[in-house]
């Protein structure tokens, strides 16, 4: 497959600067798969596994919020959370959904709680997702 450049960026620093054959992330609008030559494209990100094959190894993460852009064949994805697969700690990410989940069976929680504990559970259960495929 012919490489593309390729940029991952968060709020805490350059995660990843270099080729890439195929990059595979969870948009808002659904799953997207770029490829080399790609057409520019912008699109902002939702929650979900996101995948970067580089020299023929498949790397997986997590990838949570923030934006994709592709413009003149170089790719850049700038998500708010960004983990590889190797990186989550599964206990962490198991003890995050025990919190929600409590949280969401708690008849006296607020709608504000209840939404936020939403998102920490979908949060918790990509992570969780991504760190069995280490």
């Amino acid at each position: 497959m012919t490489p593309f450049q390729l940029r991952i960026v968060t709020p805490d620093g350059l995660i990843y600067d270099g080729p890439a054959e195929e990059l595979l992330v969870r948009t808002s609008g659904g799953d997207a798969a770029i490829l080399a030559r790609h057409i520019d494209y912008v699109a902002p990100l939702g929650m979900g596994q996101a995948v970067v094959v580089s020299g023929g190894r498949r790397r997986t993460a997590a990838c949570m919020g923030g934006m994709l852009s592709v413009q003149g064949g170089a790719v850049t994805l700038i998500p708010t959370t960004f983990e590889w697969a190797e990186d989550i700690d599964a206990e962490r990410a198991e003890r995050s959904r025990q919190r929600a989940d409590r949280i969401l069976q708690d008849k006296d929680a607020s709608q504000t709680d209840l939404q936020l504990a939403q998102a920490r559970l979908h949060r918790a259960l990509v992570r969780k997702s991504v760190a069995s495929q280490k």
